[in-house]
């Protein structure tokens, strides 16, 4: 086992502050680009990590440790985002950060001892998760989100690189 929780808040703290440097202040075209039907920009993304961060992770995580097994925890809707009120890309930033922040508090409450995080509780889909997969997990998705956006940025410009396409990468995948 390598999962540390320095490590994991470590990452999970910067990511409201990763995504403000590269989102805030953009022209619109630059958060609103998507990879096609069906995907989602950057807007959106920064979207459902604000619901992720309402209805999923620390919920989730409070269900294990009082409910352990005896019940799945609730599913996650992880389009809720698409039906929430409209506000800018900058608002949401600001959001994201606010609830991240108390996320991280409530995470460092809900886990004060190493052996809490071994406890499990019944994933609607899965089955048995510990409580550090889960927190795992949300550092994992973070960085895929990340990554999801700026694989979607790049895409922006495809086909305005020309013949050097083939020495980018993230337009390649």
């Amino acid at each position: 086992m390598i999962f540390d929780m320095e490590e994991a808040v470590a990452i999970l703290s910067r990511t409201p502050q990763t995504l403000a440097s590269l989102l805030s202040g953009l022209p619109e075209g630059w958060v609103s680009c998507n990879e096609g039907e069906g995907t989602w920009n950057a807007d959106e993304v920064v979207g459902h990590l604000i619901e992720g961060e309402k209805t999923n992770w620390i919920p989730r995580l409070a269900f294990i440790l009082r409910e352990g097994e005896s019940k799945p925890f609730p599913a996650f809707d992880r389009h809720a985002h698409l039906n929430a009120e409209s506000r800018t890309t900058e608002r949401k930033l600001e959001e994201f950060a606010g609830l991240r922040t108390r996320s991280i508090e409530s995470l460092r409450a809900l886990i004060d001892r190493d052996e809490l995080l071994e406890r499990t509780g019944s994933h609607p889909a899965f089955g048995t998760v510990k409580a550090r997969e889960l927190v795992s997990a949300w550092v994992v998705h973070d960085l895929t989100h990340l990554a999801q956006i700026v694989r979607t940025m790049a895409q922006r410009y495809k086909s305005d690189v020309g013949p050097w396409v083939q020495y980018l990468g993230i337009l390649n995948r």
